[in-house]
């Protein structure tokens, strides 16, 4: 089995010392996931400059990488990914604001949003939502890195660093398969509860015996479960899932899967959540 770099990121559009990018970083030995460490970024250029160095790693990032189809059509953006991106990745965060909201305001309720075809098997957000999660913004902050980084996203963009492998994940289609409705985080301090508490301890003690659909075991020293049941927000345990998940790519890949498991079907302009 493949022992190449495994990156699984939590990422942030607008990272600060207290709300840090994380970097969950591993290797795959014979389905089981050896978590080497935890690297956070308080910056965009800082993580930026990680991305951009020369090593190979197959890594699943928490961010979209398209929007929907029908948005795209409806607001006569080009309909071709790289050049769509191009063209998003040139506007301000207010203008991208502006024509969503103008794009919402003119369906009716309860279907304000323009879906995905992932969103439904993996229970994602629409990638249009600029607030609770802001993930308009993160694609907008975060696939440009890629792309300077010369990343490969299979499916979508053919970069010019192919040992540079970057998909995207979602963490919560992972812990919803152990936890179900059940809470394990919280930004603000007053929510940070022990029913969480116990639910991120419940969600590593069945990463760690491989109870979930990807079948891989991840291997944790004391210190590190430690850390990730103590990190109450969430933050590392959600780049751990989303390194679970680029372990599964690669046993796609090392099994003849040239796309690492995205679906032969998948929209090329929209992307696909890894695993869903």
């Amino acid at each position: 089995m493949s022992a190449s770099v495994l990156l699984g990121c939590d990422f942030s559009s607008a990272p600060t010392p207290r709300k840090t990018i994380v970097l969950a970083i591993g290797e795959l030995h014979h389905e089981r996931v050896q978590l080497a460490r935890l690297t956070r970024f308080a910056s965009l250029p800082a993580f930026s400059d990680w991305l951009k160095q020369g090593k190979s790693w197959v890594g699943v990032f928490d961010l979209p990488f398209g929007l929907p189809r029908e948005l795209v059509q409806t607001l006569g953006w080009p309909t071709d990914w790289d050049a769509c991106l191009a063209h998003y990745a040139a506007l301000s965060r207010d203008q991208i604001r502006q024509a969503f909201a103008a794009f919402c305001n003119n369906r009716p309720a309860g279907g304000k949003f323009a879906h995905r075809a992932t969103d439904g098997p993996a229970g994602s957000s629409p990638s249009m939502k600029w607030v609770n999660p802001p993930v308009a913004f993160m694609l907008h902050a975060g696939v440009p890195l890629l792309l300077q980084a010369g990343a490969t996203l299979p499916g979508l963009h053919t970069g010019d660093q192919p040992l540079k492998i970057a998909l995207e994940g979602y963490p919560g289609l992972l812990a919803r398969e152990v936890l179900g409705r059940r809470s394990y985080k919280a930004d603000d301090k007053a929510r940070q509860t022990p029913e969480r508490l116990i639910a991120r301890k419940d969600l590593i003690t069945a990463l760690e015996q491989g109870n979930t659909r990807l079948g891989l075991r991840l291997k944790l020293t004391h210190a590190q479960r430690d850390a990730l049941a103590d990190d109450a927000r969430g933050d590392a345990l959600d780049a751990v899932l989303c390194l679970m998940q680029a372990a599964w790519a690669q046993t796609r890949h090392d099994a003849g899967d040239a796309r690492y498991g995205l679906p032969p079907h998948m929209d090329t302009l929209e992307g696909w959540i890894v695993s869903a």
